[in-house]
């Protein structure tokens, strides 16, 4: 079985190689956003790489100075991102064709070379070479665990540009062994349910939580610099303004995608083909969140779906009825069930932080949705810290507990 595993490292660039690094991600948007035209440009939408290969890449080679392996690799995102839309499609969702701007490259070992303390990078106009900007190596760092490590191998890299750094994400791998049979396809499979909110970003129905205390800091901490700077008026007021807030987007998708990483994590290490959301439409008015956590909500849901794609896990979205009002052990529904953060079930008396027993409740409804339907592959229960829950809320030990008193946790 495969592990997998991204470690961000920040580069030193100086600025003729940063001119150059800016060159080569426009003209990758660009052959990204050229081929993906041409995929939607017909009466069917074209996802084989092959076929986009054949029709485009002449054209990207003639009209952009890029390595050819950077044309394939804007061919295969252009090729992914079509998947994605068509898969929308299938299900009912909307979905426009896709248009990338977020400034960023990805890289191979035929474009870049990994070196002990730098990098290589190919360019429009030759390779550069840019100084890893590493932690202290007194610090347990992913860094040493992933990237230095003998056990792991490099695959490749993604270049992006955000905050005013040039981040590289190094993409490792390695092969482990495991106790279970790697799950092939979605058969016998487990859901994980995602409840988001305010306070708590994300819990999961393993029993697992994502505070947004961080992100609540920062946001408070930039709106109070960005009012500073209001109260001033002037052009240079506001082109701070407007600095504070690219630093803060950039934050904030640091943030998600570490949490977007380790939900993608938890999934598969509990070996679940499906990660459950509740439908985000109107989510500001059931959970009271700001618009910062609306786009917020959206986007971790975007990183979690492509970053799972990868895994073939699927990111589905269920209605939120009464998700926090439900209880998921009996099935018994009422507003007074919930108070604040503490759920306590007015029936059967079950009790349990409101997070995570509405998490339970999404995965639940999935699975519900789905066995009523066609699947042969459908999930068997929703993920727990241990055990399961079946579709009809009752838990199910691990198997190495069968016969011994449990209790669902």
């Amino acid at each position: 079985m495969e592990k997998r595993r991204t470690v961000p490292v920040k580069l030193d660039v100086d600025s003729h190689s940063a001119a150059l690094l800016e060159d080569t991600i426009d003209e990758f948007l660009w052959a990204a956003n050229y081929v993906t035209r041409h995929a939607f440009d017909g009466e069917y939408v074209t996802t084989s790489k092959t076929t986009l290969h054949d029709e485009t890449y002449d054209d990207v080679r003639e009209e952009t100075p890029l390595h050819s392996n950077h044309v394939q690799a804007a061919r295969n995102k252009a090729a992914d991102a079509a998947k994605s839309i068509l898969a929308k499609w299938k299900q009912g969702k909307k979905a426009s064709m896709p248009h990338f701007t977020s400034p960023h490259l990805v890289y191979d070992h035929r474009t870049a070379t990994f070196h002990d303390d730098y990098v290589s990078l190919a360019t429009v106009n030759g390779r550069i070479e840019a100084d890893y900007v590493l932690p202290s190596e007194e610090r347990e760092t992913p860094h040493a665990e992933y990237f230095f490590s003998d056990e792991y191998e490099t695959t490749g890299a993604e270049l992006h540009y955000t905050n005013d750094n040039w981040m590289l994400h190094i993409h490792c791998k390695t092969d482990v062994e495991s106790d279970t049979p790697e799950q092939e396809t979605t058969e016998n499979g487990t859901v994980l349910g995602v409840d988001l909110g305010v306070t708590n970003l994300a819990v999961a129905s393993t029993g697992t939580f994502w505070t947004g205390d961080e992100f609540d800091h920062w946001r408070r901490e930039y709106e109070t610099r960005r009012g500073d700077f209001q109260e001033h008026g002037t052009r240079w007021a506001h082109q701070n303004i407007q600095s504070v807030g690219r630093k803060e987007t950039g934050r904030f998708k640091l943030t998600l995608h570490r949490i977007s990483n380790e939900l993608v994590a938890e999934a598969r290490e509990n070996e679940c083909s499906v990660i459950a959301f509740e439908n985000l439409t109107d989510i500001r008015e059931r959970t009271g969140a700001s618009w910062g956590h609306k786009w917020a909500f959206n986007r971790l849901y975007d990183y979690v779906e492509y970053k799972a794609e990868e895994y073939g896990i699927d990111v589905e979205q269920v209605a939120p009825e009464n998700t926090s009002r439900r209880c998921s052990t009996c099935g018994f529904t009422h507003p007074d069930n919930r108070e604040s953060e503490s759920f306590e079930c007015l029936k059967c008396g079950y009790e349990n932080h409101a997070d995570y027993n509405a998490a339970k409740n999404i995965g639940l409804r999935y699975l519900r949705r789905t066995q009523t339907g066609a699947g042969g592959g459908a999930p068997v229960g929703v993920r727990l810290n241990s055990g399961t829950l079946n579709a009809n809320g009752a838990y199910e030990p691990p198997a190495d507990s069968v016969g011994q008193s449990a209790s669902p946790r």
